[in-house]
This record gives structure tokens, C-alpha cells and sequence, in this order.
């Protein structure tokens, strides 16, 4: 579902250049959850910006179901990442001016889709937030919210979901909780899940640990 070849990322900082990732390779299976860990400055965020195609490599390529990020305009990214990938923040991302059932039904609005207030109460429900959905994200727990994002994240039925210290945020008891909730949805739905993540008590929920060091990958680990 998401495959990385050969990947390498270089940055330009005061005028030298700075290699993020180096020499990348890696495949993620349909309903697979990876969680990248190492140090900040490893390249775990560089890896999940360029599986959602918001940033690219300087060579090598990435792979989202079969299409290469490499050769697709402006508008085909929009529309791949739209149709096949979910993205969950440490800070929720919510719009505080709309309601827990317009922040979810968003994305489908925005695809023009007309069932989008059905299917953002389905997702709610799914995600164990059925009555409260006419709620302000101010209204919500910190959990609260991050289950909501991730409700907005699988609205429109992606093949990818991205995480970017979905825990972060949350105390110990809640955080568990959130990623149990990650990990049952997305081997539900078959969801190739990428989590980045500071905590190894977090990436032991993951099919799959991929250590990173200077932007190579110094270890994998699977179940």
C-alpha cells in the first residue's frame, strides 16, 4: 500500500545541505501498522510527509497503492491524497468554530459528497462518540478530540492513515486507549497505518517497529 525505494530526502539550511533520509526502503501492507521511532531529527516526520504525498523525494521514489508521487500536477496530489489518505496530528487539528460532526463531514463536503452528514455520524459512532456529536471541540477532553480526529481521518474510507505523535498530547491511560482505537480501525478496514512516535511503549501496539538513525533505518522489527 505504501512503498518507499531507494529514498532520499535533502533539505537546504543556511546554505548547506542537510539529508534528511538516506537510502530509505520499506513496504507497508494493506492493514499494517508501522510505527517509526528515534530521536527528533531522524527523518520519522519526513517519512510520513512524503507517504502523504506533501512533500517528495530528492531521489528515490514513493509508492501510495501503486501511483508514484513523482508524476502527478498539483491538482492529481489533491485529489490522491484526498481519496486515499487519513492524517492524524498530536494537536487534533479541529476547527474550533464548527461542531464535532462538521469538523468530521468536512472532507466529505469538500469531495462533494451528499451523504456527508449520515456517514460523519456513522464514523462518530464508530469511534464510541455517538452523542456528541453537536459539541464544540472546546466541550471535549483531550481524548475526546483525538478520537474525533481520527473519525475525520477515516471519513472517506482511505487506504492510509498517517500519525504523527497521535499520543502526544494525551496522558498514559488515554493514550492507550487512542492507539488500541488506531490499531482495531485500521485492521478493520484494512487501513496501512504509519504512526511517527517518541514512545516505544506507544510502537508496542505496531505490526512493525522501524527504527530510525540519521535517516536510514538502523532496525526493523515485526510480530
Amino acid at each position: 500500500m505504501v512503498t518507499f525505494r531507494n529514498v532520499i530526502k535533502d533539505y537546504s539550511a543556511d546554505g548547506q545541505t542537510v539529508r534528511a533520509l538516506n537510502g530509505v526502503s520499506l513496504d507497508v501492507a494493506p492493514g499494517e501498522f508501522v510505527a517509526f521511532v528515534g530521536r527528533s531529527g531522524c527523518g520519522k516526520s519526513t517519512l510520513l510527509n512524503l507517504a502523504g504525498a506533501m512533500d517528495f523525494p530528492t531521489s528515490g521514489e514513493v509508492l501510495l497503492d501503486g501511483i508514484s508521487t513523482n508524476s502527478h500536477d498539483d491538482g492529481s496530489l489533491t485529489k490522491l491524497r484526498r481519496e486515499k489518505v487519513g492524517f492524524v496530528f498530536q494537536s487534533f487539528q479541529l476547527i474550533n468554530t464548527l461542531s464535532v460532526v462538521e469538523n468530521v463531514e468536512l472532507p466529505l463536503l469538500l469531495a462533494g459528497n451528499p451523504d456527508a452528514r449520515r456517514l460523519a455520524f456513522d464514523r462518530l459512532s464508530s469511534v464510541e462518540l455517538a452523542g456528541l456529536e453537536h459539541r464544540m471541540p472546546h466541550q471535549l477532553s483531550g481524548g475526546q478530540m483525538q478520537r474525533v480526529a481520527i473519525a475525520r481521518a477515516l471519513v472517506n474510507h482511505p487506504k492510509i492513515l498517517l500519525a504523527d505523535e497521535p499520543t502526544g498530547n494525551l496522558d498514559t491511560t488515554t493514550g492507550a486507549v487512542i492507539l488500541g482505537l488506531l490499531k482495531r480501525l485500521a485492521s478493520e478496514r484494512k487501513v496501512a497505518t504509519l504512526m511517527a512516535t517518541h514512545s516505544m511503549e506507544a510502537a508496542a501496539i505496531a505490526d512493525v517497529v522501524v527504527e530510525l538513525r540519521d535517516g536510514s533505518v538502523a532496525g526493523i522489527k515485526r510480530k
